[in-house]
């Protein structure tokens, strides 16, 4: 009895390691299992069908898992899947680039032979031409990707293009590529890149490709002329006045926010000069307040009135009294820019009186090297003047004064053109455009500080200009209530609104 029970525990154990050594054998139960010559393994794959454990989505692949759709499966292990199908292949021309299936479910492979393969989400073309090369980046499960000489060789090929979706990207994605490959790494850079994909052209046999690369580079380094170029950003590059073209595509995107938008009017209500001054005041005082420069209230006022600085804050008494010189004078807050040279007049010009006492941030002078404020990194200081172009251009296409000065905020804030003081800058010249067109100004107080910073981060990181639309309207609502009749009035005011407060855990009330 003894050992019937004992032969039956040791079958029970037998089939328990088998089951075991067959979920072991299948790479621990993955969840792509490939079709094999392996009898044994077959043999297992057959019994987990049967099983209900696996179940076949696509000629020779399988997946252990069950309840979802084969085309979210196979996107996910996309690159597993296509090193088992075809190894050693290259993802090559316009997917070297974009490592992902084009919007329509297309990926790109050069390989032995030619074929247009379906899989559940995925169209693969197959493209006879060269191996994997030494030049070549290795890549999961014995793919490779194309170099980055190989790649843009490959995506200035011609020829029409066999299905709706063409192998190669468009001929400005490869001259932007260029262009910024010459912003970051210089003339020696791009000259260095050019004699690889001299060195691998020849090798893979595409000369004509390498002739037509060697144009774009050509014309970017102004030894071929411009007009064999077509990007916009490496024609600017070629004559001198390069821009960022990301941020144009940011400047692109607020533009039709504000164009589309309509905002109303809000008159002017500190006319007198008294109350317009008082305003300036608490202007200039909240402003800057938000770079870190703190005063007292009566500290400042006390500045302001003496015109003197206080003797252990020299600097940042300047800041004050200059930010302060800028928006109490109404002659100088009606300047707004008629031509792109005026609007550098005005940037340079503002600039300079704002960081009088500070010869060290080189006052009225674009920036020489570049800035960052945390991991946010602004405008190359080679792209300040183009960049700053693009926006006028945008800019001078607006018409309602509100809408002018939110992108004029949000431009000059974005390029960050000068080594320091380019907040207080930015909403110099949001303001001026609502003083040229009698419009109230906005004060950015203490408390709304952080939604004022996230709104504008909001635009920068996720291309979303709807917050800031909100955020600046509602603290232009709460401006227009402000009244510079009375000092200590407008004061009592701030205070009931929180102004002063620090935005953790308070609210602007109005």
């Amino acid at each position: 009895m003894l050992i019937e029970k004992t032969s039956h525990l040791c079958t029970e154990i037998y089939i328990l390691i088998e089951k075991m050594a067959r979920n072991t054998s299948l790479q621990n139960v993955q969840e792509i299992v490939m079709a094999t010559s392996d009898k044994n393994e077959s043999t297992r794959r057959t019994a987990m069908l049967k099983e209900g454990t696996l179940r076949k989505i696509a000629p020779r692949v399988y997946t252990t898992t069950m309840d979802e759709a084969p085309e979210v499966i196979i996107k996910r292990n996309l690159f597993y899947v296509l090193g088992q199908l075809y190894p050693h292949a290259v993802i090559s021309h316009r997917s070297a680039y974009e490592l992902k299936p084009t919007a329509e479910g297309d990926i790109f492979l050069t390989y032995t032979y030619t074929k247009n393969v379906s899989l559940p989400g995925v169209t693969i073309h197959l493209m006879q031409g060269p191996a994997g090369t030494e030049h070549d980046m290795p890549f999961i499960e014995n793919l490779y990707i194309s170099s980055a000489e190989r790649r843009a060789l490959e995506n200035l090929q011609k020829g029409r293009a066999r299905t709706s979706v063409s192998k190669c990207l468009p001929r400005t994605y490869i001259e932007e590529k260029l262009e910024r490959m010459l912003q970051v790494n210089g003339e020696a850079g791009l000259n260095l890149f050019r004699d690889k994909a001299r060195n691998i052209a020849a090798e893979l046999g595409m000369e004509a490709e390498f002739d037509a690369l060697n144009s774009i580079i050509g014309a970017l380094l102004s030894t071929k002329p411009s007009g064999l170029l077509s990007s916009a950003s490496a024609i600017a590059r070629a004559k001198g006045e390069p821009f960022d073209d990301g941020r144009v595509k940011l400047f692109e995107t607020l533009f039709e926010a504000l164009h589309g938008e309509q905002f109303h009017y809000i008159d002017e209500q500190n006319v007198e000069n008294a109350a317009f001054r008082n305003f300036a005041f608490f202007e200039s005082y909240f402003s800057n307040y938000i770079e870190g420069t703190e005063f007292e209230i009566e500290d400042a006022r006390q500045i302001i009135e003496t015109g003197q600085p206080m003797l252990t804050r020299n600097a940042d008494s300047h800041d004050v009294l200059g930010t302060f010189q800028l928006v109490a004078s109404r002659k100088e807050m009606q300047r707004t820019p008629s031509s792109f040279d005026e609007l550098i007049e005005l940037l340079q010009d503002r600039h300079r009186i704002l960081m009088a006492a500070r010869p060290d941030r080189e006052p009225g002078m674009f920036k020489m090297q570049n800035n960052h404020a945390g991991d946010t990194h602004f405008v190359d200081c080679t792209l300040v003047r183009g960049t700053l172009r693009k926006g006028y251009e945008f800019y001078q296409a607006l018409e309602h004064p509100f809408a002018r000065s939110l992108f004029m905020l949000f431009m000059v804030s974005e390029i960050h053109p000068f080594n320091d003081g380019n907040g207080r800058i930015s909403r110099v010249m949001m303001n001026a455009e609502l003083v040229a067109a009698d419009q109230s100004k906005i004060i950015i107080p203490t408390v709304f500080r952080e939604d004022y910073l996230n709104s504008l981060r909001r635009l920068t990181r996720r291309g979303d200009p709807s917050v800031i639309i909100r955020a600046l309207s509602r603290v232009r609502q709460f401006s227009a209530n402000i009244t510079g009749d009375d000092f200590d009035a407008t004061r009592k005011y701030l205070e009931e609104c929180n102004a002063f407060k620090d935005g953790d855990g308070n609210i602007l009330r109005f």
